[in-house]
């Protein structure tokens, strides 16, 4: 399922603001290409319109040349932010020439002074920065023109809708049998939910979170608690509403209504609901589960909850999210953070759905292949889950197992459309600044441990965080983004050291699915796992250095003209590995795109003037 195009929507938004950027305005006026830059805002408007439309005709397979036209827009995007950043960048060298103005002038009242003059340098700069523009206008013009062609129309944004149509949402009904690997976590949380049940807790009502990612159980781990005998004689009225990511206190409250007065009339008045909930629950202790809850607004969780408040001292909410901020805005307990599974109970989820068995004893012949696919769900319930079912009607057919072993989780699980759109509706959730910090992240190997600094200084050389207020530190705002995806389970603490960070396997396939062939990692080149070459347009690039990096390695990456990223990571020794000096001295003088060029850990003698 494709989800490039909610990326591609944030990266044409990021176009918008700067192309109305008082700097570039301020040049543009002055050299008399003002009209011009209205004019790609006027097609860039047309285009951003029908996206909703193309990612609905790629989806469904209409037509390769809606991906074609895709890929092109994402490409002319890239080009037309170079454009903006080669202005940008002669605009700061303008700031820093100019005598006496060194310290808090604005690099717009510079940029007159700087580009009338008819030094030679100038002259070239904007007549380059014109023809660059010109250059555009008619890629522009193209992609307006297939626009028509393919039939793409205007539609009011529903991709959300169609992620949700995809996923199941789960009911209060569940088979303890089949659940494995939560035996501690149940035990827990009814520890907890016993201990704000009594009456002499402080609070009316006391609100649990469940906190996990995508897929991890955190639904089903409600559902044990709400089926469990000791919770049933703790409480007096029980009742499951599914929230999920649209928010509508109507459906919520008329659903808890239902479940506690079924003889309640059908309203679609809030008002009417709240009073007679509120009338059901008065002087009842109750129990109440919010299954996948998205909405942190403060204002909108109050009114939700009102009603819950003429309870009965001990009553209790579990609402299940993967938002901490989510946890933070309605809890009135710490957050129940729940963790991936044990290898053991992840096998038992797989064998229990491929083989109607708790191990291979029956079927040894498919035992070694069966153990390294459960390795690749990397402890993920619900992967192990879709896997395994998948399986089911294969146990004499070893080749289908060892094809599944050999093919990429994500390709499969895309397929099968049952894990994926719960993974896409977290990226979907992101506000458009995070979109493209998270879609960045692809370049990191899976397994491969990161520190909050490290990630931050690679969004900062790319420009990807925008400080929207004048006191606040760059840094300081990076740091935010990164702790925002940490709370949104898209980043998980390590297990060895809590200075460092790590993504899942399925997350960084998302990042991945995300990114497009505008992030590539020369790994997956070499395991074969995509094209089988580098992507000519990738404008982002790692790789896993070796003690000895030869030109050999590198011979086709002058193919990348418009690479952004050049990230070598993972040497095995560092400060004994080394480098061909083609890098140094050859190739990365020719890119001319580059803002993130690390070297570090290699033993290099000799760099480009």
């Amino acid at each position: 399922m494709p989800v490039g195009e909610l990326f591609l929507a944030a990266f044409l938004q990021v176009l918008f603001d700067r192309l109305a950027s008082p700097e570039l305005l301020a040049f543009a006026r002055r050299e008399g290409l003002k009209k011009k830059l209205d004019k790609w805002r006027k097609l860039l408007s047309m285009i951003q319109k029908v996206l909703d439309d193309a990612e609905e005709k790629e989806l469904h397979a209409q037509s390769t040349a809606v991906k074609e036209w895709l890929e092109d827009l994402k490409d002319l995007a890239y080009d037309v932010e170079d454009i903006l950043d080669e202005f940008a960048t002669e605009a700061l060298r303008c700031k820093l020439k100019v005598k006496n103005q060194a310290s808090t002038s604005k690099v717009r009242n510079l940029i007159p002074a700087y580009f009338s003059g008819l030094s030679p340098y100038a002259i070239m700069l904007r007549t380059r920065l014109e023809s660059n523009i010109k250059d555009m206008t008619p890629r522009f013009k193209d992609l307006v023109a297939r626009k028509g062609e393919l039939n793409l129309k205007e539609l009011v944004d529903r991709s959300s809708e169609k992620i949700r149509g995809t996923v199941q949402a789960p009911t209060s009904v569940v088979n303890e049998a089949r659940v494995y690997g939560r035996e501690g976590d149940k035990k827990a949380l009814l520890d907890l939910l016993k201990s704000q049940a009594q009456e002499s807790v402080d609070t009316q009502v006391s609100v649990i979170p469940i906190l996990g990612m995508g897929g991890i159980g955190k639904t089903t781990l409600a559902q044990l608690i709400y089926n469990d005998q000791e919770v049933e004689s703790l409480f007096d009225l029980k009742a499951w509403a599914c929230v999920s990511e649209d928010f509508d206190a109507v459906r919520v409250t008329k659903t808890i209504l239902r479940s506690i007065s079924p003889g309640s009339r059908d309203d679609n008045d809030l008002n009417l609901l709240q009073i007679g909930l509120k009338e059901a629950l008065k002087g009842k202790k109750f129990l109440v589960v919010l299954d996948d809850l998205w909405n942190d607004r403060y204002h909108d969780w109050t009114i939700l909850f009102t009603p819950f408040e003429a309870g009965a001292p001990g009553s209790v909410v579990i609402i299940t999210t993967r938002n901490r901020e989510v946890a933070n805005t309605t809890s009135t307990t710490e957050a129940y953070q729940l963790d991936l599974l044990s290898n053991d109970a992840s096998m038992s989820i797989f064998t229990h759905h491929a083989l109607r068995a708790k191990d291979f004893s029956s079927h040894p012949h498919l035992k070694d292949f069966g153990e390294e696919i459960v390795r690749k769900c990397k402890r993920l319930p619900l992967a192990a889950k879709v896997l395994g079912g998948l399986l089911r009607s294969k146990l004499q057919d070893r080749d289908a197992w060892e094809e599944i072993l050999n093919s990429e989780i994500w390709n499969i699980l895309e397929q099968r459309r049952e894990i994926v759109p719960a993974l896409m509706l977290s990226y979907y959730h992101l506000p458009s600044h995070l979109k493209r910090c998270f879609a960045y992240c692809s370049i990191l190997p899976k397994d491969y441990e990161f520190e909050e600094k490290e990630v931050v200084l690679l969004w900062m050389a790319e420009g990807l965080i925008q400080p929207q207020q004048k006191e606040k530190e760059m840094e300081d705002l990076g740091s935010k983004y990164f702790r925002d995806l940490l709370a949104r389970s898209f980043f998980q603490q390590s297990n060895d050291k809590k200075s460092r960070f790590m993504t899942h396997d399925l997350i960084n396939d998302l990042a991945k699915s995300v990114a497009g062939n505008t992030c590539f990692r020369m790994e997956d080149r070499v395991e074969g796992s995509k094209q089988g070459s580098i992507f000519t347009k990738a404008r982002h690039l790692s790789y896993l250095g070796d003690q000895y990096d030869g030109f050999k390695k590198f011979e086709a990456f002058s193919e990348l003209t418009c690479l952004r990223t050049f990230l070598p990571l993972m040497l095995p020794y560092p400060g004994w590995c080394f480098l061909t000096s083609y890098v140094s001295l050859e190739l990365s003088p020719t890119l001319r795109c580059l803002r993130v060029l690390s070297l570090n850990g290699y033993h290099i003698t000799k760099i480009s003037n």
